[in-house]
Protein backbone atom coordinates (compact mmCIF):
# COMPACT_ATOMS: atom_id res chain seq x y z
CA UNK A 1 0.00 0.00 0.00
CA UNK A 2 1.67 3.29 -1.15
CA UNK A 3 0.27 6.46 0.84
CA UNK A 4 0.94 9.65 -0.21
CA UNK A 5 3.25 12.84 0.49
CA UNK A 6 0.55 15.00 2.08
CA UNK A 7 -0.41 12.30 3.56
CA UNK A 8 2.52 11.34 5.58
CA UNK A 9 3.45 15.01 6.09
CA UNK A 10 -0.06 15.45 8.11
CA UNK A 11 0.65 12.32 9.86
CA UNK A 12 3.87 12.98 11.28
CA UNK A 13 2.22 16.60 13.00
CA UNK A 14 -0.37 14.23 14.77
CA UNK A 15 0.56 13.49 17.92
CA UNK A 16 -0.61 10.00 18.35
CA UNK A 17 1.77 9.50 15.21
CA UNK A 18 4.54 10.62 16.61
CA UNK A 19 3.95 9.20 20.14
CA UNK A 20 3.65 5.57 17.98
CA UNK A 21 7.19 6.46 16.55
CA UNK A 22 8.93 7.05 20.00
CA UNK A 23 7.62 3.23 21.29
CA UNK A 24 9.01 1.96 18.04
CA UNK A 25 12.34 4.23 18.55
CA UNK A 26 12.34 3.05 22.50
CA UNK A 27 12.17 -0.75 21.69
CA UNK A 28 14.54 -0.49 18.76
CA UNK A 29 17.53 1.43 21.07
CA UNK A 30 17.25 4.15 19.10
CA UNK A 31 15.40 7.00 21.11
CA UNK A 32 18.49 9.34 21.91
CA UNK A 33 19.65 11.81 19.78
CA UNK A 34 22.08 9.62 18.16
CA UNK A 35 19.51 7.35 17.09
CA UNK A 36 18.74 8.55 13.54
CA UNK A 37 22.80 7.45 13.24
CA UNK A 38 22.81 3.82 14.95
CA UNK A 39 23.72 0.87 13.14
CA UNK A 40 22.09 -2.51 14.83
CA UNK A 41 24.61 -2.98 17.26
CA UNK A 42 25.20 0.01 18.83
CA UNK A 43 27.59 1.69 16.07
CA UNK A 44 26.91 4.89 14.59
CA UNK A 45 27.33 5.82 11.08
CA UNK A 46 28.36 9.00 9.33
CA UNK A 47 26.32 10.07 6.46
CA UNK A 48 23.07 10.24 5.77
CA UNK A 49 23.39 10.25 1.91
CA UNK A 50 22.57 6.46 1.98
CA UNK A 51 21.70 3.46 4.25
CA UNK A 52 25.05 2.18 5.58
CA UNK A 53 24.53 -1.00 4.10
CA UNK A 54 26.68 -2.85 6.89
CA UNK A 55 26.24 -6.11 7.88
CA UNK A 56 27.01 -6.70 11.88
CA UNK A 57 26.67 -9.67 13.86
CA UNK A 58 25.60 -9.04 17.26
CA UNK A 59 24.90 -12.04 19.81
CA UNK A 60 23.02 -14.53 17.50
CA UNK A 61 22.13 -11.80 15.20
CA UNK A 62 23.28 -10.36 11.95
CA UNK A 63 21.28 -7.85 10.55
CA UNK A 64 21.88 -4.46 8.58
CA UNK A 65 19.56 -2.65 10.05
CA UNK A 66 20.40 1.03 10.72
CA UNK A 67 18.57 4.21 11.73
CA UNK A 68 15.75 5.48 14.14
CA UNK A 69 13.51 2.65 12.86
CA UNK A 70 16.41 0.31 12.27
CA UNK A 71 15.63 -0.31 8.65
CA UNK A 72 16.91 -3.27 6.54
CA UNK A 73 18.94 -2.52 3.91
CA UNK A 74 16.32 -4.12 1.32
CA UNK A 75 13.47 -2.46 3.45
CA UNK A 76 15.31 1.13 2.46
CA UNK A 77 15.55 0.14 -0.97
CA UNK A 78 11.96 -1.00 -1.32
CA UNK A 79 11.20 2.48 -0.04
CA UNK A 80 13.66 4.30 -2.03
CA UNK A 81 12.05 2.64 -4.76
CA UNK A 82 8.63 3.44 -3.87
CA UNK A 83 8.50 7.10 -2.36
CA UNK A 84 12.18 8.54 -4.31
CA UNK A 85 13.71 8.97 -1.10
CA UNK A 86 17.05 11.05 -2.02
CA UNK A 87 18.74 10.09 1.46
CA UNK A 88 18.48 8.87 4.88
CA UNK A 89 17.99 11.81 6.83
CA UNK A 90 15.94 11.75 9.70
CA UNK A 91 13.08 13.84 7.66
CA UNK A 92 13.33 10.39 5.66
CA UNK A 93 13.41 8.18 7.97
CA UNK A 94 10.59 9.48 9.82
CA UNK A 95 8.55 9.91 6.66
CA UNK A 96 9.48 6.18 5.86
CA UNK A 97 8.03 4.67 9.43
CA UNK A 98 4.85 6.11 8.62
CA UNK A 99 5.19 4.28 4.89
CA UNK A 100 5.86 1.21 7.06
CA UNK A 101 2.85 1.48 8.96
CA UNK A 102 0.21 2.39 6.83
CA UNK A 103 1.88 -0.93 4.82
CA UNK A 104 0.77 -2.83 7.87
CA UNK A 105 -2.44 -1.24 7.89
CA UNK A 106 -1.45 0.39 10.89
CA UNK A 107 -1.95 4.18 10.18
CA UNK A 108 -5.74 4.62 11.20
CA UNK A 109 -4.76 2.77 14.21
CA UNK A 110 -2.16 5.07 15.33
CA UNK A 111 -4.30 8.12 14.61
CA UNK A 112 -7.22 6.95 16.58
CA UNK A 113 -5.18 5.82 19.28
CA UNK A 114 -6.30 1.78 19.14
CA UNK A 115 -2.25 1.07 20.01
CA UNK A 116 -2.77 -2.33 20.80
CA UNK A 117 -4.29 -2.95 17.56
CA UNK A 118 -1.52 -0.94 15.92
CA UNK A 119 1.11 -2.85 17.58
CA UNK A 120 -0.21 -6.06 16.56
CA UNK A 121 0.03 -5.16 13.28
CA UNK A 122 3.39 -3.38 13.24
CA UNK A 123 5.03 -6.26 15.27
CA UNK A 124 6.03 -8.26 12.29
CA UNK A 125 7.90 -5.13 10.75
CA UNK A 126 9.47 -4.25 13.86
CA UNK A 127 11.10 -7.05 16.30
CA UNK A 128 11.20 -5.07 19.65
CA UNK A 129 7.58 -4.49 19.76
CA UNK A 130 5.26 -6.96 22.03
CA UNK A 131 3.97 -10.17 20.41
CA UNK A 132 6.83 -10.51 17.44
CA UNK A 133 7.31 -13.57 16.54
CA UNK A 134 11.43 -13.13 15.51
CA UNK A 135 12.80 -14.20 19.19
CA UNK A 136 14.64 -11.03 19.98
CA UNK A 137 14.15 -9.33 23.04
CA UNK A 138 11.04 -7.27 22.70
CA UNK A 139 9.00 -4.81 25.39
CA UNK A 140 6.30 -5.92 26.72
CA UNK A 141 2.42 -4.52 26.08
CA UNK A 142 2.54 -2.04 29.51
CA UNK A 143 6.03 -1.00 28.68
CA UNK A 144 4.98 0.08 24.75
CA UNK A 145 1.50 1.93 26.15
CA UNK A 146 4.00 3.70 29.19
CA UNK A 147 6.28 4.97 26.28
CA UNK A 148 3.21 6.07 24.27
CA UNK A 149 1.50 7.87 27.42
CA UNK A 150 5.24 9.76 27.91
CA UNK A 151 5.45 10.87 24.75
CA UNK A 152 1.75 12.65 24.52
CA UNK A 153 0.06 10.31 22.90
CA UNK A 154 -3.56 9.50 24.00
CA UNK A 155 -5.32 5.68 23.52
CA UNK A 156 -8.65 5.38 22.44
CA UNK A 157 -11.01 4.81 25.42
CA UNK A 158 -11.58 0.86 23.95
CA UNK A 159 -8.04 0.67 23.63
CA UNK A 160 -6.75 1.78 27.20
CA UNK A 161 -9.31 -1.16 27.93
CA UNK A 162 -7.83 -3.54 25.92
CA UNK A 163 -4.21 -2.63 26.56
CA UNK A 164 -4.81 -3.10 30.29
CA UNK A 165 -5.54 -6.71 29.63
CA UNK A 166 -2.26 -7.02 27.80
CA UNK A 167 1.18 -8.01 29.26
CA UNK A 168 3.15 -9.56 26.38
Amino acid sequence: MTIDAARIAAALADTNLRAFLAVIRAGEGTADGDGYRRCYGGSLFDSFADHPRRTITAGRWTSTAAGAYQFLARTWDGLVKQYGFADFSPANQDAGAVALIAGRKALDDVLAGRIPAAIRKCNLEWASLPGSPYGQPTRSMAQALATYAAAGGVLEPAARAMGADQTE
